[in-house]
This record gives structure tokens, C-alpha cells and sequence, in this order.
């Protein structure tokens, strides 16, 4: 399988990414996501395969969302200071 996926950043946070079919475009991205997401800034276009290398993603996960729900919500990786704080908070419990 491969698509040729339109990719979206998000104006409001660092890292967040929508990847979608590019002939369905945003259309099935719910509403309420894009209000949180922000106004869609074109990132890129760019044909995705199974083996294709993405940076923080694998494509094949990617592609298998699309086909299931018309898009792939990528979020912003998770600071080492958060990373942290969860290790902390889960060995006091």
C-alpha cells in the first residue's frame, strides 16, 4: 500500500503533525481536533510507502491509520523533564 499524503503542522503546538490522504485532504479530520489543532500550515507532500524512513513515525503505522480513520495525528515527542516526572510520580505508587 501507499498514499500520497498531504502533512499539516500545527500552529498552536511544536511537534504535532496531521498526515492525510492528499484527495480527501482535511475532510475526515474531525472538527474538534482542528479547533485544537489550529489553522493546518502545509508542511509537505509526499508519496508514503510501508518501508518509506520518516523521522519520528513509522510509515507503515501512518498509512494503516489513514486507511482505518482518513488521518494520522503525530504528537509532539515528550520532554525529557516529563519523562521524568512520571518515572518519579510511578515509583511512589
Amino acid at each position: 500500500m501507499q498514499k500520497i499524503c498531504s502533512i499539516y503542522r500545527s500552529p498552536k503546538e511544536e511537534g504535532m503533525y496531521l498526515y492525510v490522504d492528499k484527495k480527501d485532504d482535511l475532510k475526515p479530520v474531525p472538527e474538534e481536533l482542528l479547533k485544537r489543532f489550529g489553522k493546518p500550515e502545509l508542511a509537505m507532500t509526499l508519496l508514503i510507502t510501508p518501508d518509506k524512513k520518516l523521522a519520528r513515525v513509522d510509515a507503515g503505522r501512518v498509512l494503516e491509520m489513514i486507511e482505518e480513520n482518513g488521518f494520522y495525528l503525530q504528537m509532539p515527542p515528550t520532554s525529557v523533564y516529563d519523562m521524568q516526572w512520571l518515572r518519579d510520580r510511578n515509583s511512589k505508587l
